[in-house]
């Protein structure tokens, strides 16, 4: 069923004064079969309110009173979506959409969101154009138990507004700590139970319990490299006997940080590779004791994944791998959004461009390996990223609707799962779209906010 726009004008003349009593363009109120002269009920994100509607001459108006547009947040001008629920007598307005954030500084008013305003400006650029209201809010800014929330919308600028919990909210917060803390727990149980928020992507995905939880899919078993938790010397020992490379990795790392290449030399000794951000350190070890105890103190902060060693498809030496983004859209779906090859930088195992990475297209790279284990590797690489998004929904926790899925290609042709990420990086630094458009991304997002939030086209 097709939707209607219609612009919002803020009335506090004595005829809307009263907040019940809303005016709506008369051509809409019968295109919806709206009645006249009764309760109905208005809603917006999780608010709602009690209105008699009153046909107005204008057209594709929705006039509301300014009591009311100021308790939700709504402003003159405002271009919305509306539907009639008669099942419900309920007229729904919006969608709201809410995006949770690390952190604003409320110092730095053209960039509050830091790195990241760039996105958040092109996602309120892609809700105007699809008339929606967005914004943007931290954990800070949530009361407990409120039903409603103190959040930043771009307008001319950035401004601070109230509004009611939205539907739908879209986790981006970066920081494992902040999105651990009991009240941001507590934000999200209140909010899915009391309002039945659509709280998607609601937490980082740890690669151990994703190996485990993909595993339990036997169509998935074919991309998965035999990986174990690193719990002591005999699991590290088994491993390194198996295979000529391991890599250990931080099950909870991002960016490359902290992984580990361990590879078995000839004479038995062990030569480690320690990724940091200044380069590659590397040391080498007699046994796989003395590896190990070395290695024990990292193993005792943090907990890590050994995996096994892929000879993968190079370009000029250097190792290439693959970020698929998948995402649902307007009917709920997984699809591909894009595919993208990395070439790892000089003297690099990880292609992460923060690491001197070069971001091209699949066929590119795959042409520029020169092995014929690279023919069709696109379509193969489509196939295994949509069948491993949809085992992340079927085998693990939490609700995602926007996964980063790293894979890659070995020499044999065999595409092979490295990691799933639930917060695809965003910031200033990723490659934008060209000429101010709108990406792809973006634009499936709010596509599948309205899904979410009951307003499909």
């Amino acid at each position: 069923m097709n939707l209607t726009k219609v612009t919002l004008q803020i009335q506090s003349s004595s005829n809307v004064s009263n907040e019940s009593i809303l005016l709506l363009s008369e051509a809409i109120g019968k295109k919806w079969a709206i009645p006249y002269d009764r309760h109905l009920n208005l809603s917006f994100g999780s608010g709602s309110h009690q209105v008699v509607v009153e046909p107005s001459s204008q057209e594709s108006i929705l006039l509301v009173s300014s009591v009311l547009a100021s308790k939700w947040g709504l402003a003159h001008g405002d271009e919305l979506r509306i539907q009639y629920h008669a099942s419900s007598e309920t007229i729904q307005i919006g969608p709201l959409i809410g995006v949770l954030v690390s952190r604003i500084n409320r110092h730095t008013p053209n960039k509050p969101f830091g790195v990241n305003t760039s996105f958040c400006r092109e996602l309120s650029d892609a809700c105007k154009l699809e008339n929606s209201v967005i914004f943007f809010f931290t954990q800070e800014d949530v009361q407990k138990k409120s039903d409603s929330i103190k959040g930043w919308i771009y307008t001319t600028k950035w401004v601070p507004r109230r509004f009611p919990i939205p539907k739908v909210i879209y986790n981006r917060i970066t920081s494992r700590k902040l999105e651990g803390k009991a009240s941001f727990q507590q934000f999200i149980k209140y909010a899915k139970s009391r309002h039945h928020v659509v709280f998607f992507n609601e937490k980082y995905l740890n690669k151990i319990e994703v190996f485990r939880a993909l595993r339990k899919e036997p169509e998935l078993h074919v991309y998965l490299p035999e990986s174990h938790l690193l719990r002591n010397v005999r699991v590290l020992k088994s491993m390194c006997k198996k295979y000529d490379v391991v890599f250990l990795k931080p099950t909870n790392g991002s960016l490359g940080n902290g992984i580990i290449r361990i590879h078995r030399n000839a004479n038995q000794t062990y030569t480690c590779h320690f990724n940091h951000m200044n380069g590659i350190r590397t040391q080498t070890y007699m046994s796989i004791e003395k590896l190990f105890s070395a290695l024990s103190s990292k193993v005792r902060k943090s907990r890590y994944q050994i995996q096994r060693g892929l000879r993968l498809l190079t370009v000029g030496g250097r190792p290439v791998d693959f970020r698929a983004v998948v995402q649902r859209g307007e009917t709920g779906q997984w699809s591909i959004t894009s595919i993208v090859a990395r070439i790892a930088g000089n003297e690099q195992f990880v292609s992460n461009v923060a690491r001197g990475g070069m971001i091209t297209t699949v066929k590119a790279a795959l042409a520029r390996t020169g092995a014929s284990a690279a023919a069709g590797g696109l379509s193969r690489l489509r196939r295994a990223a949509l069948q491993i998004a949809k085992g992340i929904e079927s085998r693990m926790t939490g609700h995602f609707a926007e996964l980063g899925i790293d894979l890659a290609i070995d020499s044999r042709g065999q595409v092979w799962l490295i990691e799933v990420n639930s917060k695809p990086s965003k910031d200033d630094n990723a490659p934008l779209s060209t000429e101010n458009k709108i990406r792809p991304s973006v634009k499936k997002f709010v596509q599948y906010a309205y899904f979410a939030s009951s307003l499909k086209d």
